[in-house]
């Protein structure tokens, strides 16, 4: 059974920094594409970050500079550094697994986490 279970999530002032993980289990995801998604409350899901197999990387414009994908292979698990934090980055935030990477785009597969929230506000 493939799982995608993300953590790092929590209350920071804006300014701060968080970082988030997505340990995957159940399948080798490393010949694939992962990503992170977030969803406010009353928007869309939207795709803030993604990385290819060989570590290509794309952003939202509304977090470049500020954000970071990476992932592990060999520990199967994708991190999401965010820095310089805003209230509106307040949303939870999903890893996504085996979706499709298009170089300025990503399109999410069909593994997802249960969520973790990310919360900015002094």
């Amino acid at each position: 059974q493939v799982q995608l279970v993300e953590s790092g999530g929590g209350l920071v002032q804006p300014g701060g920094s968080l970082r988030l993980s997505c340990a995957a289990s159940g399948r080798d995801f490393s010949i694939n594409a992962m990503g992170w998604y977030r969803q406010a409350p009353g928007k869309q899901r939207d795709s803030v970050a993604a990385i290819s197999r060989d570590g290509s990387t794309n952003y939202a414009d509304s977090v470049k500079g500020r954000f970071t994908i990476s992932r592990d292979n060999a520990k199967n698990t994708v991190y999401l550094q965010m820095n310089s934090l805003k209230p509106e980055d307040t949303a939870i935030y999903y890893c996504n697994a085996g979706g499709y990477y298009g170089g300025s785009y990503y399109l999410g597969g069909g593994y997802w986490g249960q969520g973790t929230q990310v919360t900015v506000s002094s």
